[in-house]
């Protein structure tokens, strides 16, 4: 197939599998400017679909490293309040939500980590109300990616620009299955799978999971009435949907103050334009109490003292080892991709998905059952193929869940 046949699978996958618009639905779309032609075919699979508006808003990195170099010191503080509003009212009132990513992972690595870290607040701030109906499940969403020169850059530096260009290209077809013959078909059965692997995991009631490997000895507790999640899910609004393209995980929610132990980072952190390698943390009654990092250090510290949940888990996820993703043996340097490589922690706002009856519960209710929250919600990998994982029971005993990074049972 022709990269056009592709990118047009590769729309039509996004709009039936990973969103699944439904007659009537409004859409709305964030995008990089460089995505446009991805854009204009996802908008076409859109309407074929029944969607009656779709909306996109673009962003430009020239744009945003211009505030950085040009801007008022006070801007630092300001975010579209009014444009995450807009957003959460449509979603209030039913619209899908599209994000494709493909940012510059080192945009902003030589400007002011100060600045940078109040500007992720303030926007973090700003977007709350948009960010509780997406981490509650209220609407159907998903996130893709798009290639963009910046990236590829960043992923096959080695290369000419086009040719680097083509090869990440390459790369988001394979891993999101959109190069087969009936890649929403194949996206079925892999969400069976995913879905299988739930079910065994929510049957077996784990209190906690206890990792080990190279600079990780960490038990992570879970949430007395945690649900284990993965692939398709139901939306609260009834629309099934994948959240995430490409998706290899299983995950759910680990209780705000029963984690204990030592863990590394197995793949560097790209965060907000900013690259974060060799993370190593200590966390004591689930709060990280020590941190370290052998690049990006004075990031990865402003980033966890965005508030008080901040330095907190919201999500514990599973992936095996021998993922397409990490089999592909490409480091993306965008989460997206590398936290379907390997089994991963994300600190800040919990999955509402996860809990039990949660939308049934007021916040007060949800941080008593040990749901986390934050203005913030950041994957970073910890899994490899030297990771032993087990799943300990109600009574103490410890089941093998992952040896070598593989599942065991």
């Amino acid at each position: 197939m022709t990269h056009d046949e592709l990118l047009d699978r590769y729309a039509e996958l996004t709009v039936r599998a990973g969103l699944n618009v439904a007659k009537g639905q409004e859409v709305l779309i964030t995008a990089p400017i460089e995505a446009v032609p991805l854009v204009r075919r996802i908008t076409v699979h859109a309407y074929k679909a029944g969607a009656t508006l779709v909306t996109t808003l673009y962003n430009d990195e020239q744009n945003t490293l211009a505030r950085y170099v040009h801007g008022a010191d006070a801007s630092f503080d300001t975010a579209p309040a009014w444009l995450f509003n807009g957003m959460a009212e449509a979603f209030r009132g039913g619209a899908a939500r599209l994000g494709i990513i493909g940012e510059d992972p080192a945009l902003l690595s030589g400007q002011d980590t100060e600045k940078v870290a109040r500007a992720n607040r303030a926007r973090s701030t700003a977007y709350r109300p948009a960010l509780e109906l997406i981490t509650g499940f209220a609407i159907n969403w998903c996130i893709i990616s798009c290639a963009t020169p910046a990236w590829a850059k960043s992923v096959f530096p080695e290369l000419p620009p086009a040719e680097g260009l083509a090869a990440l290209w390459r790369a988001i077809f394979k891993c999101t299955r959109a190069d087969l013959a009936d890649p929403v078909g194949a996206w079925e059965a892999h969400s069976k799978a995913l879905r299988a692997r739930t079910d065994r995991l929510n049957a077996r009631r784990y209190k906690a999971l206890k990792y080990r490997g190279p600079g990780t000895d960490l038990t992570i507790g879970l949430v007395d009435n945690h649900i284990w999640c993965g692939g398709a899910s139901t939306a609260r609004n009834g629309i099934v949907c994948n959240p995430n393209i490409p998706s290899e995980e299983v995950f759910t929610m680990p209780h705000r103050e029963r984690v204990d132990g030592t863990v590394s980072a197995t793949k560097p952190l790209s965060y907000q334009g900013s690259f974060i390698e060799g993370i190593r943390v200590r966390f004591e009654n689930g709060r990280i109490v020590e941190a370290h990092a052998d690049k990006g250090l004075d990031v990865f510290r402003k980033m966890i003292e965005t508030d008080e949940g901040a330095a907190r888990l919201g999500e514990v996820a599973l992936v095996p080892h021998s993922s397409p993703i990490a089999a592909s043996g490409i480091i993306f340097n965008e989460t997206l991709f590398d936290e379907n490589a390997a089994s991963h922690i994300a600190v800040g706002q919990a999955y509402s998905q996860n809990l039990r009856n949660a939308h049934e519960m007021s916040k007060e209710q949800k941080q008593a059952a040990g749901a986390n929250s934050s203005l913030i919600h950041v994957d970073w990998m910890i899994g490899s193929g030297q990771i032993d994982i087990d799943g300990v029971t109600a009574d103490g005993t410890a089941e093998p869940l992952m040896r070598q990074g593989e599942w065991a049972a």
